[in-house]
């Protein structure tokens, strides 16, 4: 018997239970909200389409964390939404006393989760989630760099006009316009990408990519949903089936890369107990000096955070 919770029934995490619905690999999804009824209807919309799509995962829609009782794995995606000229760290006092709250009420009805934090700003929420849980961090982690390259993979294959499924990338570093692409370790079927593309569309490519959600909040004047909980739902998955596959996630630093007592994305295999290692790439100078970049950073809203104090 599996369980997964959602916290946040907003665009974001009924995408989650959306689509972790769809891969029928869990017996219940439960969607949580402090807006109960529209958990529930979002819950119940996803059941009602299970006879259509064919899958068996109950999902049932809560205000109720005693709903949540004995999950395997919590994704939350509670906080507010970024608005146009909002920053990520914009975002940082209300959501992280938000995901904090919600991490405590957690624990009190679920001993041992696996927590995944897809509330922005991305990388110091994950943090909060783990000062807050107590948890070991190998079971506490981000999502941010599947979305990431997601979004990278996607713009290449826009440009090279080939299948977006046979591009493979690695990205790095904070989630935000400092995160670090790395061509070097990018591949169309197999097929170094530099091969395939010049140096000045890739790197417009790359920066588009850093500015990814900054893009699509200009569009619609909100954040992105249903990539971002697609993604959520991929980690979930290589969790679930112990696939141990590899990604890149936002997570614990003890001394890899240089860089210690902080979260950052990372490539990473994740397997049934979260994450079971924390892959070490041969960066070159300017790769490091990247990385080095976005987790200075990072180091910096992580301060704020530290400095509000929040319990």
């Amino acid at each position: 018997m599996s369980k997964v919770t959602v916290v946040g029934a907003g665009n974001v995490g009924a995408t989650v239970a959306n689509v972790l619905a769809h891969k029928d690999i869990v017996n219940e999804v439960v969607l949580l909200d402090i807006k109960g009824n529209f958990a529930k209807g979002k819950a119940l919309d996803t059941w009602q389409q299970a006879p259509i799509d064919y899958y068996s995962t109950k999902t049932i829609g809560t205000d109720k964390y005693k709903d949540t009782a004995n999950s395997d794995i919590v994704v939350i995606t509670a906080g507010i939404p970024r608005k146009p000229g909002m920053s990520r760290d914009d975002l940082i006092s209300t959501n992280a006393k938000i995901v904090t709250s919600v991490t405590k009420e957690i624990l009190k009805h679920s001993k041992n989760p696996i927590i995944i934090i897809v509330s922005n700003p991305l990388d110091v929420m994950t943090y909060a989630a783990y000062k807050a849980s107590k948890l070991n961090p190998k079971r506490v982690f981000g999502m941010a760099g599947i979305l990431d390259t997601a979004r990278y993979r996607a713009f290449l294959a826009t440009a090279l006009k080939v299948s977006p499924k046979d591009i493979q990338a690695v990205l790095m570093g904070g989630h935000g316009d400092t995160m670090v692409p790395l061509p070097r370790y990018t591949t169309v079927g197999g097929i170094p990408v530099l091969e395939m593309i010049d140096k000045k569309k890739l790197n417009a490519i790359v920066e588009r990519t850093k500015k990814g959600g900054g893009e699509l909040v200009k569009l619609m004047g909100t954040s992105a949903w249903y990539a971002p909980g697609a993604a959520a739902a991929q980690m979930v998955e290589s969790i679930i089936k112990d696939e141990n596959r590899i990604f890149p996630c936002c997570a614990w630093l003890t001394g890899q890369y240089g860089l210690r007592n902080m979260y950052l994305g990372v490539p990473v295999k994740l397997g049934k107990d979260g994450i079971t290692e924390i892959l070490k790439l041969d960066l070159n100078k300017t790769e490091m000096k990247g990385l080095k970049k976005s987790a200075e950073a990072v180091k910096g809203v992580m301060n704020t955070f530290k400095k509000m104090k929040i319990k």
